[in-house]
């Protein structure tokens, strides 16, 4: 069995800024390890570790995905070794292209039995690419995935619902999108670090996969249209005045 974890290195949003035309700034926003990824990669080591098969990480993006730092921080959660697809063309805020070149980079490694990935990332959390690379790859996908153990050429799988847990068993190949409480992520020590190094890298240029560079293309921007409560003035030099127009301005609204 192989197993593969896709993975993001992605700018934290927490840094980020916006302009006052409405556009974000992530110039300062410090790239890392999207922070649902560890857990997945703990699932995918356990998994490993139990079939005694090949834990693959996987990650597209701009050529910083593939920097040293950002190898070592993949490598020493427990990957046995990574594939990285790099191009200066990508956008990391499109997930459909990301889904494709995914799903590509998959079929080129063959012998895949299980992808597995957080529920989102840390960035854009569209919560949607797990589904549009299973499709894709024309798998089955199975979201919130809590447990999973191997069964054969099948997983069996718990994940918890608004009812209640549910169990199933799902031939693979498949996609399995874990939950952030499916297991705790470890946190590397120097000889991890150290060890990460070591550890083989296949790198792969965008165009190798020949994946279409089709996508929505973003032509404007503006500020959002002030609300008519919005756009009303407060006196906040008078407190009692500010209070009274408040709760006016309420009732007007039909709030109050």
């Amino acid at each position: 069995m192989r197993i593969v974890v896709a993975y993001k290195w992605a700018a934290n949003p927490a840094d980020a800024t916006v302009t006052p035309d409405g556009v974000i700034d992530w110039s300062r926003a410090k790239a890392g390890l999207s922070e649902y990824d560890p857990v997945a990669i703990e699932v995918g080591r356990g998994l490993a570790d139990a079939t005694g098969s090949e834990l693959v990480g996987l990650t597209v993006g701009t050529p910083s995905a593939g920097s040293t730092l950002a190898r070592k921080a993949a490598l020493s959660r427990g990957l046995d070794r990574l594939v990285v697809v790099t191009g200066e063309d990508i956008d990391l805020l499109d997930v459909s292209r990301t889904a494709a070149l995914l799903a590509a980079a998959v079929r080129r490694m063959g012998g895949v039995d299980l992808v597995v990935t957080g529920g989102s990332s840390v960035d854009v959390a569209a919560n949607i690419v797990p589904a549009l690379l299973g499709g894709r790859l024309g798998w089955p996908v199975l979201n919130d995935v809590g447990q999973v153990r191997t069964d054969g050429d099948a997983v069996l799988v718990t994940r918890s619902l608004p009812t209640g847990e549910q169990e199933l068993r799902c031939a693979t190949p498949a996609v399995l999108s874990v939950a952030t409480d499916a297991a705790t992520a470890r946190v590397p020590g120097m000889k991890d670090i150290l060890a990460a190094g070591k550890r083989p890298v296949d790198d792969l240029g965008v165009e190798s996969l020949d994946v279409a560079a089709a996508h929505p293309e973003v032509i404007g921007r503006s500020r959002p249209h002030l609300t008519a409560r919005k756009g009303r003035r407060i006196d906040a030099a008078d407190p009692d005045a500010a209070a009274r127009q408040l709760v006016d301005a309420l009732r007007a609204d039909g709030v109050l």
